[in-house]
């Protein structure tokens, strides 16, 4: 199967709450995508026997991601960066090393409940593709790491997908943001794209940092 190139290189950053998807998307999208699938858990996993999971661990992490996709992008191929990209100033970041190398930053936004999200970390299984360098994760460190969450504002191209829908489904709405964008050959977007209306399915993007007594309401439209 021909892979979809985009008709400028991408910087694929990925966002969501743990088990809402994103390991799941990025190697599915990885097998549509003519990309590099920068994957921050495989690294994480080649160079530390026991992982801490610590500052100065996860800044070795983020150091050789963003190595990698400049390495990437400064040769014209587009990089899905598998790691969650929680923070605005780490995602302004990434957008900046983007744009060094002509290419366009966009951010995936999976959404998911968060006792679903929840369960779902608690089922891993390292056996699974999806979860060959993932691991369990306590409750507080799960509910820890939403209070540190950011969310995207208009300000930044993102497209939101429901981490409980099929992959056709997501891609489909990956194509339609890409084809919006101007980023993909008609050729392309005949071949991929399905559902074309099945896209905005985010509640206010202003909303800033998540609510954990709050739950997102996924809506169709």
């Amino acid at each position: 199967m021909n892979k979809i190139t985009p008709t400028q290189p991408l910087l694929i950053m990925l966002y969501g709450f743990p088990g809402s998807g994103k390991s799941y998307v990025a190697r599915q999208l990885a097998d549509q995508l003519k990309a590099a699938h920068v994957q921050g858990e495989r690294i994480r996993s080649e160079l530390f026997d026991n992982p801490q999971f610590d500052r100065a661990e996860n800044d070795v992490i983020a150091k050789l991601m963003n190595y990698m996709s400049e390495e990437f992008l400064g040769s014209g191929v587009s990089v899905i960066f598998d790691t969650n990209a929680l923070r605005a100033a780490q995602r302004h970041a990434l957008r900046e090393l983007a744009r060094r190398h002509k290419a366009q930053p966009i951010v995936i936004w999976l959404q998911i409940d968060t006792e679903s999200a929840f369960m779902r970390t608690q089922r891993r299984d390292r056996r699974k593709a999806d979860d060959k360098y993932s691991f369990p994760i306590e409750r507080k460190t799960f509910d820890n790491i939403l209070g540190n969450m950011q969310n995207p504002t208009n300000a930044e191209d993102y497209v939101v997908l429901s981490g409980k829908h099929l992959f056709t489904t997501q891609l489909s709405a990956v194509l339609k943001k890409l084809n919006d964008m101007n980023l993909l050959k008609l050729d392309d977007v005949s071949a991929g794209l399905a559902m074309p209306e099945l896209v905005n399915l985010v509640p206010n993007p202003a909303a800033g940092r998540v609510d954990l007594n709050r739950r997102r309401n996924i809506v169709i439209r």
